[in-house]
């Protein structure tokens, strides 16, 4: 890690035994854990909220959660160009982490006042009495939605990058800890949803969601005061400005220049020098359109001409394109899954002796799966490959994604079966009957999702490290929209005459959910094999094997140096 592109809070060079390392890395922990006890819960029961008190149909309500979700991953962008542009990552956290508050803070006052939400009624016995949220009411859901979905985004964006710049990866101990830290990311998450899902949705269901709400509100400021609190700790990236666009739109411009052959020889002089940057690349030979960024037409100034460097940094950002867009098919499965088994669960006998367990509450079962899964692999499995196979992470981030998908296509051929099982039953079933799939979800999150994570963050350049967080998110809000656009798809195909489609039914038991559950693991199977070719083809940026420290032994008298 060069000292020079790294600074503390107030603009100084970073002391390394005072700056980053472990305990500045702690402070975004506990915020990882705070946002994720909010939301967790709130992504999985939106689905409840909307279709129960907010009166919406099934198709409504699962279409308004997976877009809500996909704003979140889609607004990560707009941080991520910020905070690798103009602000610090621990300053755009600040800036605009309050949008969330304020965001919930909305949706508290609106479950609170009758006036702003449909009057009470069971719109699963009084279908035709109750009345969908409209007008200025649904207004105020979609405003209070989409804030906290603005201000998310942009924590999301900067908080796992954040992270990584704590850790020096050229350095061989704390390259292991920055690999370390992904993990315990992950674990944070599964944490933080954890209590979420017994705390959150207790409250919501017994208490009110408007206290449910609020609480939510109050905890997202909690976590921006304690992130604030670990400021002089931070090493913070200097922002150098994304060049993804600049080189782009130069490239366009010198269209029908030819390119050159050296990059060196079409930008002798660098405009940019001194800027901090010293990443330095070797010219490649993939995408020479971008080479004809560097042609000097005689004028100066960033969107005129561009380094060498800058060319090859957005060349890296682009190659991650068919591993971005492989991976969204990939995971349109897993977005699928989840949203529907809310449900699902909601159709079962959800009592345990006296306990009755609300069905977003059984999304307990694979994050506790998860935490132990990630404790053990991060202290015992990750220390065992790595003997075996030299990898820092034990096996290669796209072997480890690639590991999980396969994990979702078994999920959904079981999804189907039980569902099946379900509406035949003539007993209602058990909630626990919907475990296995829960459980193979938690080993594909364990996998694809810290793989995913991991692999952007890792692959980006130094100066676009939150862009690179922010394709991950987008790579799972961009799943959630395809997952909404399949979900209408199969609905206009099976739909004939007055026969609606196979998910427009009033409720799970008039709809055919075992069906589209096959259609999802079809589409999920070719899916996998599409990323199988691509990441076979993909040619890693960082070594990941584990770094040895040179020895250099000086020859005395005839000794040769081995």
């Amino acid at each position: 890690m060069a000292l020079g592109v790294f600074v503390d809070w107030r603009g100084n060079t970073i002391n390394r035994e005072v700056h980053g390392g472990v305990r500045a890395a702690w402070f975004l922990y506990v915020l990882t854990v705070i946002t994720n006890v909010v939301i967790v819960p709130n992504v999985l029961n939106m689905v409840t909220y909307l279709h129960g008190t907010m009166h919406m149909g099934v198709s409504g309500s699962v279409t308004t959660a997976a877009n809500f979700f996909g704003a979140t991953s889609g607004f990560a962008m707009i941080g991520a160009f910020i905070s690798d542009s103009y602000v610090t990552r621990s300053r755009t956290m600040l800036l605009f982490g309050p949008f969330m508050f304020l965001g919930y803070g909305l949706l508290a006052l609106q479950a609170y006042l009758p006036s702003l939400h449909p009057p009470p009624c069971n719109i699963e016995a009084e279908l035709n009495n109750c009345k969908e949220v409209h007008g200025r009411n649904a207004a105020l859901l979609y405003i209070g939605l989409y804030m906290s979905a603005f201000g998310d985004g942009c924590i999301r964006s900067c908080l796992s990058s954040l992270g990584a710049d704590q850790f020096d990866h050229e350095d061989p101990t704390e390259s292991r800890q920055q690999s370390s830290f992904f993990n315990w990311y992950t674990f944070g998450i599964s944490f933080g949803g954890f209590v979420g899902l017994i705390l959150i949705v207790w409250l919501q269901k017994y208490k009110g969601w408007d206290i449910g709400f609020g609480l939510c509100a109050l905890l997202i400021l909690l976590g921006l005061l304690i992130v604030a609190a670990g400021f002089p700790f931070y090493r913070n990236q200097v922002p150098e400005g994304s060049p993804l666009t600049r080189v782009l739109v130069v490239a366009f411009r010198n269209m029908k220049l030819k390119a050159p052959e050296n990059l060196e020889e079409a930008w002798k002089i660098n405009p940019e020098a001194g800027t901090g940057s010293v990443d330095a690349y070797s010219q490649t030979n993939s995408l020479k359109f971008l080479n004809k960024a560097c042609i000097n037409r005689g004028k100066n100034g960033a969107w005129s001409v561009c380094s060498a460097t800058k060319v090859e940094e957005t060349k890296i950002v682009l190659r991650f394109l068919p591993i971005f867009i492989s991976s969204m098919f990939g995971y349109i499965s897993n977005i699928i899954i989840f949203t529907f088994t809310v449900q699902q669960g909601g159709t079962t006998n959800t009592r345990l002796g006296k306990i009755h367990i609300e069905p977003a509450t059984l999304f307990v079962i694979p994050i506790i799966f998860q935490m132990l899964i990630l404790a053990i692999y991060d202290k015992f499995t990750v220390r065992l490959l790595r003997r075996r196979t030299g990898y820092i992470g034990g096996i290669t981030h796209l072997q480890r994604i690639g590991i999980g998908f396969a994990a979702m296509i078994l999920a959904c051929v079981i999804a189907a079966v039980v569902e099946k099982k379900r509406k035949e039953a003539v007993v209602q079933m058990s909630i626990f009957w919907l475990a296995p799939q829960f459980l193979l979800l938690g080993v594909s999150d364990v996998t694809s999702f810290t793989g995913l994570l991991e692999f952007f963050n890792s692959e980006a350049p130094r100066g676009m490290k939150s862009i690179g967080t922010a394709l991950f998110w987008c790579d799972l809000g961009l799943a959630s929209l395809m997952a909404t656009f399949l979900v209408d798809a199969v609905n206009r195909a099976t739909r004939h005459g007055h026969q609606r489609g196979w998910l427009e039914g009033t409720t799970l038991n008039s709809s055919h959910l075992d069906w589209f559950y096959w259609v999802v693991a079809v589409v999920g199977l070719l899916g996998f094999f599409n990323y199988l070719y691509w990441s076979k083809k993909y040619v890693y940026r960082n070594n990941q094997r584990i770094a040895k420290p040179t020895v250099c032994i000086e020859p005395m008298g005839d000794q040769v140096s081995p």
